[in-house]
């Protein structure tokens, strides 16, 4: 079992940063791969970015380019955190950010219904 709390969210002006963090509970979380999820308003949950961790190496995936160049991702397992570094923000990155832990024998994917645990979520809004 696994419960994820996020934090972090909040109101910005395009070109701003925020820093979201997916703080996790239970013992098995370095073998979770963990991803951010948002949810735009009036459009389905989307894939953001992934964390996995194997043999030492953390191994990152994204959304796009134009989220690769903006956002970083990164995990800490020694104190079951993962974070999101959003900078640049635009208007288009408002939504609800969701963090999400997963046991994906592929290493990461990019459906939500993949994932076994999620977060309530936390609201990120860009204005112009």
């Amino acid at each position: 079992q696994v419960q994820l709390v996020e934090s972090g969210g909040g109101l910005v002006q395009a070109g701003g940063s925020l820093r979201l963090s997916c703080a996790a509970s239970g013992r098995t979380f370095s073998s979770y791969v963990i991803s951010w999820f948002r949810r735009p308003p009036g459009k389905e949950r989307e894939f953001v970015a992934s964390a996995r961790w194997n043999g030492g190496i953390t191994y990152v995936a994204y959304a796009s380019d134009s989220v690769k160049g903006r956002f970083t991702i990164s995990r800490d397992n020694a104190k079951n955190t993962v974070t999101l570094q959003m900078n640049n923000l635009k208007p288009e990155d408002t939504g609800v950010y969701y963090c999400a832990a997963g046991a994906i024998p592929g290493g990461y994917s990019r459906d939500p219904k993949a994932y076994d645990y999620w977060g309530q979520g936390t609201q990120v809004t860009v204005s112009s």
